[in-house]
């Protein structure tokens, strides 16, 4: 086979254009190399949808959706490309769909278990007292049930956002609320510690008085507890009194 006349070979290209489509080549490699890939843009979470819409889309079967619903809402801070902070999530709207997945199934302990462990950690104090505030509102819903993310919410406040008297108000909640029979001595117990930690010694002395005398707490260990702990304050020296 010949050569068409027409077509010349490479050696016959001058060589400064060869060094040209090489360099040109070069440029070209090293601006793909140094391009910034295209970044995902990461979606807003939506509003919640109305509690009759989602009892439409349950079909009559309402805990699955409220488990579907709770899995997108958890998931919605890693989407396909992007991912969001919690402290970039607009709380308000967490808060409404976490309050739908209540609805959903009333018994359902997770969106507060999310809420006081996972929403309420944020390192924001105005969102996570956002998150507390829903578990302290849905608390008074259902408290023999839901004091467990109280008593948390409590301690998220006392040792978290250092707000003694947010976490004694969660913490006089449960005691005057959740009263059932499976609720433990401890967590009627712990505006006791609160109150120490403020300093109203008088205050924390007259409510293991009031423990003691009302007859929730029966267990001959708790009362003792309840007994040693009062005798203690009482020999604590609390400054001079104005």
């Amino acid at each position: 086979m010949t050569m068409r006349a027409d077509v010349k070979p490479v050696a016959a290209v001058p060589r400064a254009v060869l060094a040209l489509l090489a360099l040109t080549l070069v440029l070209q490699v090293l601006w793909q190399a140094g391009a910034a890939p295209p970044r995902a843009r990461a979606r807003d979470l939506p509003p919640a949808p109305s509690p009759a819409a989602l009892r439409l889309a349950a079909l009559g079967e309402p805990v699955a959706l409220s488990k579907l619903t709770m899995l997108y809402v958890q998931g919605f801070d890693e989407q396909a490309g992007a991912s969001i902070a919690w402290r970039e999530l607009d709380y308000g709207k967490v808060a409404a769909w976490l309050q739908r997945v209540l609805e959903l199934d009333p018994r359902g302990q997770y969106p507060l278990l999310a809420a006081s462990e996972v929403y309420g950690a944020v390192a924001d104090p105005a969102r996570a007292r956002a998150m507390l505030d829903f578990v302290y509102a849905r608390f008074a819903e259902d408290p023999d049930r839901r004091w467990p993310w109280l008593a948390h919410a409590a301690l998220v406040a006392r040792h978290r956002l250092h707000d003694l008297p947010l976490a004694r108000r969660y913490a006089q909640a449960i005691r005057l609320r959740a009263t059932g029979p499976h609720v433990p001595p401890w967590a009627r117990e712990m505006e006791v510690f609160i109150l120490e930690d403020m300093n109203e010694l008088d205050s924390a002395r007259a409510l293991i008085g009031g423990l003691l005398r009302d007859g929730l707490i029966t267990d001959p260990h708790e009362l003792k507890f309840l007994s040693d702990r009062l005798d203690r304050l009482n020999q604590r020296d609390s400054g001079p009194k104005p």
